[in-house]
């Protein structure tokens, strides 16, 4: 079992930055990928980020590439998402997901945090 809390969600101007972190608690966080989705209102969820076990191999949506940067403490089970150049319509709920080998298909999945408020305003 894994539990997962998100925290540094808030509301920003365009043209700012967040981070978010994810904590992640369990005896085999180390064998899972770590990924960040987000889910608007009316919308689906959708794929952000995502960091593997080893911390070194990532991959980035095209809507947040060249803008956010996930990282992994894999000493102390924390994953990060830093968001730069932060946009409307990036506003979102942002959940932090952990998924043996999982990729950027949300029922790669298995645990999942309850989510953070992120909202940027014009």
């Amino acid at each position: 079992q894994i539990q997962l809390v998100e925290s540094g969600g808030g509301l920003v101007q365009a043209g700012g930055s967040l981070r978010l972190s994810c904590a992640a608690s369990g005896r085999s966080v180390s064998l899972y990928a770590l990924g960040w989705f987000r889910q608007a209102p009316g919308k689906e969820r959708e794929f952000v980020a995502v960091i593997a076990r080893n911390g070194r191999s990532t991959y980035i949506a095209d809507s947040a590439k060249g803008r956010f940067t996930i990282s992994r403490d894999t000493a102390r089970n924390w994953m990060y998402l830093q968001m730069n150049r932060l946009r409307p319509e990036d506003t979102a709920v942002y959940y932090c997901a952990a998924g043996y080998d999982a990729g950027s298909d949300s029922n790669e999945y298995r645990y999942w945090g309850q989510g953070t408020q992120v909202t940027v305003s014009s």
